[in-house]
């Protein structure tokens, strides 16, 4: 208990810290002045308009991410598992690519529907391809890993062969908060409860699925109804967080494992604790983007695979990722 108020507080800190690091400092009380008095100075717009929703974005995505992580793992058995070793961010980008190129959409409410339903598709066919034989964590990670590729060279195409959608996709794809507004925030907010609701419900769930199909059958658990609403939280979650701020790596693949080295294997623990911990992770590499690189801002996409990348390594070589 102490532990998951720890994480609360430092989530608060760097909520703070997200408002007040940018181009320029802005302390915490004029902060809470734009918040709460709004005059319409520079402080105030830069506050309101500019530094909220993109913190609000980071803790959307961030929570999405890492819920979605923790929650294909789980139903995967498999600790290498995330939306984008499974190709789901892969068939949100695609599909977005898709919408900006045939359908002229340039907006999240557009992208969303496209997001969800490229990660639906490769969802299913990620399983389909993996279940040949028997389904087994390491063919659903070949599987992903070809699907992925598939995608990746259907989405280099289609930009390559169109300029204007180019133009507008190579800064969606690197993975970047920066263009997030209120109306963003706005939309997101009802498709991102209603994945981290069906998600923390599934824990109990989870647990049984841990101990193999045949033994949660025998405890009463209905497998493959377990799976399907899985896999929905998991398009929901992750096509919304694509939708967003493009694909960002690596955020639903470490920070369950952290997660779980903190809290031991039990899912309804590992689940809420990386809804948490992954917008910390999200924000944190996000105000070091503001920072290292300015007067220009290095996209949290990049920073995240710069950060998550060594981490995980580090986690595999010291023989501490947990069984599932």
């Amino acid at each position: 208990m102490k532990r998951a108020a720890g994480l609360v507080a430092v989530l608060a800190v760097v909520v703070v810290l997200s408002l007040c690091v940018g181009d320029r400092w802005i302390g915490p009380g004029e902060v809470y002045r734009a918040l709460t008095d709004f005059t319409g100075s520079d402080s105030d717009r830069v506050v309101r308009y500019l530094r909220l929703p993109r913190t609000v974005a980071g803790l959307l995505v961030g929570a999405a991410l890492g819920l979605s992580g923790a929650v294909m793992q789980g139903v995967t058995r498999n600790p290498l598992a995330d939306p984008g070793i499974l190709g789901v961010s892969a068939g949100a980008a695609v599909a977005v690519v898709a919408a900006i190129g045939l359908f002229g959409i340039h907006s999240l409410s557009g992208y969303v529907w496209f997001a969800m339903g490229g990660a639906l598709v490769a969802t299913v066919a990620v399983y389909l391809v993996g279940a040949v034989g028997g389904t087994t964590p390491v063919k659903l990670a070949l599987a992903g890993a070809a699907i992925s590729a598939l995608l990746g060279s259907v989405t280099s195409a289609a930009t390559l062969l169109d300029l204007s959608t180019l133009n507008e996709y190579r800064f969606w794809v690197v993975g970047s908060l920066s263009l997030a507004d209120h109306g963003i925030v706005a939309q997101a907010v009802p498709f991102v409860a209603f994945g981290i609701v069906l998600a923390l419900v599934l824990g109990r769930s989870l647990n049984q699925l841990a101990l193999g199909d045949d033994l949660a059958q025998a405890l009463g658990t209905r497998v493959l109804l377990i799976r399907v609403l899985a896999g929905l939280a998991v398009v929901v979650l992750a096509g919304t967080a694509t939708a967003i701020a493009g694909p960002i790596g690596f955020l639903g693949l470490a920070v369950p494992q952290v997660a779980r080295l903190v809290v031991g294997p039990d899912q309804r623990r590992i689940l809420p604790w990386s809804m948490l911990l992954a917008p910390v992770v999200l924000l944190l590499a996000d105000i070091v983007g503001r920072v290292v690189a300015r007067p220009a801002e290095l996209q949290v996409g990049i920073v995240t695979a710069l950060i998550g990348a060594p981490l995980f390594i580090a986690l595999v070589r010291r023989r501490r990722t947990a069984a599932l």
